[in-house]
């Protein structure tokens, strides 16, 4: 199947992702062992792509991840890259019935699922696995840590007609062998200086243990870049997003804890534009499409130098420059593996937030109902007044699509659309709120 890499802004791929590309078409069993943001995905979906037939209405290969936002990550992407393949990704936290309605009406030549999901479908049948031909699993190490192993292990029990399997890491880990006892490696692991370089790491002395008012001047001191802040616990997500609210951010928390939706939306507030600010636990880490990041700022210690480097890697991404600052406390110390990191006056001249450019709109009809983006684009601009630059990122789920419009065009253009039709049929558009 063809693609076309410049409808993801990319002419040419690094040196990772052409070496991963050569050693694809020529063997069977893989291993690819390379930093978080290293554009280990890009990867393996390109070779995939060019594998697979534009024939049939059999899976031809599934995809392993640890998370339902990197399913549907891989699932964005693949549509971006203009390619005629059908995939679907499947995952928790919606009916089991609804997915295998999507398998039979969509007949997906590639499905991407977590690994409990994934079993499920295949232990009642809902997936063929006469045709599947290739295996990826992604980002292996995070789906040991999360728990998956024996899902992982009953899954590859149902795939017998297995002839490649490719296997992903931002670490090196014993259990590898245990799932592919013979493989082809590449080992990128020690050639992340160049992402590095790319980061400048800042350190900055909170004076009271509760380090919410110096976030607080750090944030101000950056303006409108954007700016991802991990905390260690899901409550602690929510007790600095609201503080950060209330100090007039613009700011959505992500969390395990969230229902699907509520994370769908609080991420898409985040890369839409409409908050320039994420608080977020470590979920937030790897998996996520988050593009063009300026900060990420560790307002908790990380567990580990792992942990340190997968969160470090959300920014300076491909080509990109970022920056990380670690807050520490009065009585905290910094890890051994972050010694070197430059002193950070957070100061600001600005004494309150300042909003971005961008706002977010909730539209309640999706694909299902046949809308498009084009759709959404063509009314906004003809029923709504906008300008083509006036419309931001818009995309498009089953049920509702969310849109990015410019903030100072939102009030007006809501009062245009109120009681319109979009395609025929009344709906609800409304301002997405944090």
């Amino acid at each position: 199947m063809r693609y076309n890499l410049q409808h993801i802004g990319i002419d040419v791929l690094n040196a990772m992702q052409q070496e991963f590309m050569q050693v694809y078409r020529k063997s069977d069993n893989m291993v690819l062992l390379s930093p978080t943001g290293s554009g280990k995905t890009l990867a393996f979906l390109l070779p995939l792509l060019e594998e697979m037939k534009n024939e049939g209405n059999e899976p031809q290969a599934l995809i392993i991840v640890p998370s339902r936002e990197l399913a549907m990550q891989i699932q964005q992407v693949v549509k971006q890259l203009g390619s005629d393949c059908r995939a679907l990704a499947v995952y928790g936290g919606r009916p089991t019935m609804e997915e295998h309605r999507s398998i039979r009406g969509t007949q997906p030549h590639l499905i991407i699922g977590t690994p409990g999901r994934l079993l499920d479908h295949l232990r009642k049948g809902n997936i063929d696995t006469k045709t599947i031909r290739t295996l990826v699993i992604d980002e292996f190490d995070k789906c040991l840590e999360l728990g998956f192993r024996e899902e992982m292990k009953q899954v590859l029990q149902y795939l017998l007609n297995i002839r490649r399997r490719v296997l992903l890491s931002a670490t090196d880990n014993p259990e590898i062998t245990r799932f592919l006892p013979e493989y082809k490696r590449l080992d990128y692991l020690d050639e992340d200086a160049p992402q590095g370089e790319r980061i400048v790491e800042y350190v900055i002395h909170s004076p009271q243990k509760d380090k919410l008012e110096t976030l607080r001047n750090l944030l101000l001191s950056r303006g409108t870049e954007t700016s991802l802040v991990f905390v260690g616990f899901r409550d602690s997500a929510e007790r600095v997003g609201k503080f950060l609210h209330e100090e007039g951010f613009y700011v959505s928390v992500l969390h395990g804890g969230l229902e699907q939706r509520e994370r769908e939306r609080a991420l898409y507030r985040f890369v839409g534009g409409s908050a320039n600010i994420l608080v977020s636990t470590d979920l937030a880490s790897r998996g996520l499409d988050i593009p063009e990041l300026d900060n990420v700022v560790h307002y908790h210690l990380p567990l580990n130098k792992e942990a340190y480097i997968h969160r470090n890697g959300r920014t300076a991404r491909w080509d990109q420059e970022g920056r990380a600052f670690t807050i520490l406390g009065p009585e905290e110390q910094l890890p051994d593996y972050a010694r070197q990191l430059t002193p950070y006056d957070a100061l600001s001249q600005s004494r309150n937030p300042q909003p971005p450019v961008w706002d977010c709109l909730y539209i309640g009809k999706g694909k299902r109902d046949k809308l498009s983006r084009g759709d959404i684009a063509g009314f906004l601009m003809k029923v709504g007044g906008l300008d083509k630059e006036n419309v931001g990122r818009i995309d498009v789920r089953d049920h509702y699509s969310y849109v990015a419009i410019s903030r100072s065009y939102v009030n007006d253009m809501l009062k245009r659309l109120r009681g319109q039709k979009i395609k025929g049929m009344k709906t609800i558009i409304e301002r997405v709120k944090a």
